[in-house]
């Protein structure tokens, strides 16, 4: 379910885990109408053609929201429950690893404020595959 994209994170950076949700939302999608998904799911149709394609630069910009819309077609877990899911293993891998929204802000390569971080933890604002992965890969780093 994304944060577990990849079986050992350990070591992991923001582009191997990237690259792990990309593929895991292309095998959600292997073989689907991106029409019919957008329909379904409500996501943006051009969005599920970039979480198709597999390809790890187009799927950075995509809204874990979306991908959760996604997925939750194949995990049979509600998206609602799929985007709490991930927020909280981000949240408390804060507290394992010891780190504030200020040092991940400070830490990571999106162009985010303390403040902007904490608002996509909390669900409250957006929160790209591409941030996810900076701030999942910061965590893994920091972990004992």
């Amino acid at each position: 379910m994304l944060y577990d994209a990849l079986a050992d994170p350990d070591g992991a950076t923001a582009g191997d885990l990237l690259a792990a949700y990309a593929a895991e939302l292309a095998t959600a999608l292997d073989g689907d109408d991106p029409a019919r998904v957008a329909a379904d799911t409500g996501v943006d149709e051009d969005t599920v053609v970039a979480m198709a394609s597999g390809d790890p630069d187009a799927v950075a910009a995509v809204r874990l929201e979306d991908a959760a819309a996604v997925l939750e077609r194949t995990e049979g877990v509600p998206a609602h429950d799929i985007d709490y899911e991930v927020r909280d293993h981000l949240m408390m891998g804060m507290v394992t690893a010891i780190l504030d929204v200020d040092t991940i802000a400070a830490e990571i390569d999106a162009d985010l404020t303390g403040q902007e971080v904490q608002q996509a933890l909390e669900g409250r604002t957006r929160l790209t595959l591409g941030e996810l992965a900076d701030v999942q890969a910061l965590i893994a780093e920091r972990s004992p």
